[in-house]
């Protein structure tokens, strides 16, 4: 019955054989496959006929999934030879590599990264798109900023956390704390544990969170609400969101109780907080003593007490006694210090202000507004700013 049973199976797969069809991937490596394959089969064959086994269908079962493991390795052999020859972008050295993702544009750098599981990690590294960060948004996104996105991403780490912990809380309540296949996940699991999520503290992404407008940033914005006559050469605190369609930005103001909102507000109109406080803190002012005709200076001005303060553009002028320049001019020696703001006309009440030296910390009322914190402007870059911006026309 044994010999009848191998002769049998012998002859199901001998004629198989002859009915099917060769492979592509060359006749060498089938014809080589074939006599692997029957030599294997006819050592088997004897090898059992001589142990005199009962268990020849477990036997046979195993025999024929081993071959096919060795048929698959063969295969792959000869295709990864004729493989041979291609370079792969991975064959470079990591120094070349390096470089040549250092090249690429955030655009470019996301195409690659959807290559493989190696150039998706390498793609996503900090320090390539620290630079990308620093070439776009250096010189509007800040330390406020980026505090505010570090928060922003442990807040959300905390609200995952305590979904998963919700979730896993009414799981088990379901399955009365047990659960009879604990290998199975559910796919919300797998998603969240999955390798190729992007990490929330990542700079990639932070640029990414900056370029679809999902998160708002702290900065300053010069002349708000489209160049309003009563904001004039100023800049105020603002949240911004970002549109890539027409690449421009979206602010909101918070005068007082409500937020007001401003579209299509270019690039040039905004710049990095130049102080760490917050805009309804009083300045410090450490340049009094040094201040002289001429000056180009930033002063805190707001309406009320109960608004946040902007920072306006200024000169610093002659006293009305004063009957000379240069040499001849003592004005930075009296503590009085004459504040010009000359986008206005001669005569109006907001052309001039004066302020005391030794003793000034925050002067003005209800109607004129409040005089706060100055700032010397030392950059010329700053004061190039301000004057790119200057009114095409004198503001009554």
């Amino acid at each position: 019955m044994l010999y009848f049973l191998i002769s049998f199976v012998s002859f199901l797969i001998l004629s198989k054989s002859f009915t099917s069809k060769p492979f592509s991937s060359g006749g060498s490596g089938t014809k080589l496959g074939s006599i692997g394959f029957w030599g294997s089969l006819s050592s088997w064959l004897v090898s059992t006929l001589r142990k005199g086994s009962t268990s020849t269908p477990c036997s046979f079962f195993q025999f024929s999934l081993g071959m096919s493991l060795k048929k698959k390795n063969l295969l792959s052999k000869v295709e990864n030879e004729e493989e041979e020859g291609k370079v792969s972008l991975l064959d470079l050295p990591d120094l070349p590599l390096e470089c040549i993702l250092e090249h690429l544009s955030p655009a470019e750098l996301c195409s690659v990264a959807t290559v493989c599981t190696s150039l998706r990690d390498r793609c996503r590294s900090d320090h390539l798109w620290k630079k990308h960060m620093e070439r776009k948004w250096g010189k509007v996104f800040g330390d406020a900023a980026y505090r505010q996105w570090k928060c922003h991403v442990a807040s959300k780490t905390r609200e995952k956390i305590s979904n998963q912990h919700n979730q896993k809380g009414i799981l088990a309540f379901l399955n009365g704390g047990f659960s009879p296949f604990p290998w199975i996940k559910s796919k919300s699991e797998k998603a969240t544990q999955s390798s190729s999520s992007l990490p929330e503290d990542s700079i990639l992404s932070l640029y990414l969170s900056l370029e679809s407008g999902k998160f708002w940033f702290p900065a300053q914005v010069y002349n708000r609400e489209n160049g309003h006559a009563g904001f004039m050469l100023s800049c105020y605190d603002a949240q911004l969101c970002y549109d890539s369609r027409s690449d421009t930005f979206l602010a909101r103001y918070s005068p007082h109780g409500r937020w007001t909102t401003e579209e299509n507000i270019q690039w040039d109109r905004l710049r990095v907080p130049p102080l760490a406080s917050s805009p309804h803190a009083l300045h410090i002012s450490d340049c009094l003593d040094d201040l002289r005709p001429g000056d180009h200076i930033e002063i805190q001005w707001r309406r009320n007490k109960e608004f946040p303060y902007g920072w306006w553009y200024g000169v610093i002028g002659h006293l009305e006694q004063c009957q000379g320049h240069g040499n001849q001019c003592h004005c930075h020696n009296n503590d009085m210090v004459i504040l010009e703001f000359t986008q206005y006309t001669a005569g109006s009440r907001w052309r001039q202000a004066a302020i005391n030296r030794k003793h000034h910390i925050e002067k003005g009322n209800e109607v004129n507004g409040f005089y706060g914190g100055i700032r010397k402007l030392q950059s010329k870059e700053e004061i190039t700013r301000w004057k790119n911006i200057w009114p095409t026309k004198i503001v009554e």
